[in-house]
C-alpha cells in the first residue's frame, strides 16, 4: 500500500512573512482613512439609506427629461471622444520619443547616445507632469478660464489622459518583441519604419485595448467633471440630486451603465478585428 508523503512548500515562510508585512502596512492605512464598514449596517444608517434608494423607483421617463438626457449623453460622448482624440496627439509623439526600443544609439557606440537619453528623460518627465494632476483639477482650472461647458472637460481629459496614454504606450512598446524593430534599425531603417513594421504589429491589440479602456475611463471622468460645471451627464446628475429627484438620478445611472457596456462591446470587437 502506497503512502502519500506531504511535501512542504519551500516558499511558505517567505509567503507568510510577506502576508504579515502587508497586513502590518495596510492596518495604519485603514485607520488613517477612517475605514469603518460596520457603520453601514447600523440600523439608523440602513433606514436612511433605504429611504434614499426608495426614491430611485420608478425611473423618470417624461419626454422633457428624456430629451435633456439625450442631449447630455451626446455631450458626454463628445467630451470623452474629443478628449481622447486630443490626448492621442499628445501621447503618441511623447511615447515615440521615450521608448528605448526605437533608440538607434543603442545599436552601438555613437555621438547620439547621450542626446537620445536626454530626450527620453525629458519626454518621460513631461508625461509625468501631465498625468500628475487629476482631470477634475484641470477641469476646475479650465472652467475658470473658459466658463462652464464641455470645452473645459475636453481640455482636462486631453492633458491628463495624454500623460497616461503616453506612459503606458511607451511601456507596451518596451515590453513587445523588439527583435523585428532591432533588425530593421540595424539594417539602416528609420525609427518610424521600425515602429510601424517592427513594434506595432506585435503590440497593436494591447494598444487598442488600452486606448478603448481609457475612453471608457474618460466617459466616467466626464460624468464626474460635470459636477464642477463641465456639462454632460454629470451636470444633469448634479441638478437631479440637488433637487432630490431620485427617479431622474436612476435614469441617468442606467444610461451611464449602457455607455460602459457600449465601451466594453467596442473593445471586444476591435480586439477580434485585430486578432
Amino acid at each position: 500500500m502506497s503512502t502519500i508523503t506531504a511535501v512542504r512548500d519551500p516558499q511558505a515562510r517567505r509567503r507568510l512573512t510577506a502576508l504579515m508585512l502587508g497586513l502590518a502596512l495596510l492596518w495604519p492605512m485603514l485607520v488613517l482613512s477612517e475605514f469603518k464598514p460596520w457603520l453601514l449596517f447600523d440600523a439608523r444608517n440602513l433606514e436612511v439609506f433605504g429611504n434614499y434608494l426608495a426614491g430611485f423607483v420608478p425611473p423618470a421617463t417624461s419626454g422633457e427629461f428624456l430629451g435633456e438626457l439625450a442631449r447630455a449623453t451626446l455631450q458626454t460622448l463628445a467630451m470623452a471622444t474629443a478628449g481622447i482624440a486630443l490626448s492621442l496627439l499628445i501621447a503618441a509623439p511623447l511615447a515615440f520619443l521615450s521608448t528605448q526600443a526605437l533608440s538607434v544609439s543603442r545599436i552601438g557606440p555613437g555621438p547620439g547616445r547621450r542626446r537620445g537619453q536626454v530626450l527620453r528623460t525629458l519626454a518621460r518627465g513631461v508625461l509625468t507632469v501631465l498625468r500628475a494632476l487629476p482631470e477634475v483639477v484641470w477641469a476646475l482650472v479650465f472652467v475658470r478660464a473658459l466658463s462652464l461647458g464641455p470645452a473645459a472637460g475636453v481640455l482636462a481629459l486631453a492633458i491628463t489622459y495624454g500623460g497616461m496614454l503616453g506612459k503606458v504606450y511607451a511601456d507596451i512598446l518596451e515590453s513587445a518583441d523588439r527583435r523585428p524593430a532591432r533588425a530593421l534599425l540595424e539594417g539602416g531603417s528609420g525609427r518610424l519604419a521600425a515602429l510601424f513594421y517592427g513594434l506595432l504589429p506585435n503590440a497593436a491589440q494591447e494598444l487598442v485595448s488600452y486606448t478603448v479602456y481609457r475612453w471608457e475611463c474618460a466617459l466616467r471622468a466626464s460624468v464626474v467633471m460635470g459636477f464642477v460645471g463641465a456639462g454632460g451627464l454629470g451636470q444633469l446628475m448634479d441638478q437631479s440630486t440637488k433637487m432630490l429627484n431620485g427617479g431622474e438620478a436612476c435614469t441617468i445611472l442606467l444610461t451611464f451603465l449602457l455607455l460602459v457596456l457600449l465601451a466594453d462591446a467596442l473593445s471586444s470587437a476591435l480586439r477580434r478585428l485585430l486578432a
